[in-house]
């Protein structure tokens, strides 16, 4: 195989990138909108957008995507960069390209001057977090959230 590219999505991407958005619904067994996912593909190509996407590839196919959002914070002069959405095809996971997603979003949050990268997993998301204690701190904080 050949080296491992990891760069921003483009229009072009869009059929690239579908499947695998729609693999991370089905992992945490969810259904987004068709006008959500829509929209959220704008807003990865409208450079006024603090959202950002970036496809993993080789060999010509895209095999994990990331997703992150940059953010003010009352706690730091420079924005927070969270990596909202993480995910790797099933058929190669384990061969460090979720690693190496993250080190590219902590490469551009560090780039555009963000004082942290921060994430949210399941709790039984276990497999992820067992790469998630070796690149970052947990932080120790629960979450909590009102549905609109």
């Amino acid at each position: 195989m050949s080296t491992l590219e990891i760069r921003a999505i483009s229009a072009a991407d869009h059929a690239a990138w579908l499947p695998l958005w729609q693999g991370y619904q089905r992992f945490y067994k969810t259904e987004i909108a068709e006008q959500t996912t829509a929209i959220t593909w704008q807003r990865f190509l409208d450079s006024a957008e603090p959202i950002n996407a970036a496809l993993a590839w080789q060999d010509g196919k895209a095999f994990g995507l990331v997703h992150f959002i940059y953010h003010r914070s009352t706690w730091t002069v420079g924005n927070y960069c969270y990596l909202q959405d993480l995910y790797v095809d099933e058929a190669i996971r384990g061969g460090g390209i979720g690693r190496q997603l993250i080190e590219h979003v902590y490469a551009h949050a560090k780039a555009a001057g963000a004082s942290r990268v921060h994430w949210l997993t399941h709790e039984t998301n276990t497999d992820a977090m067992h790469l998630y204690d070796k690149v970052a701190d947990r932080s120790g904080f629960v979450q909590y959230r009102k549905l609109f």
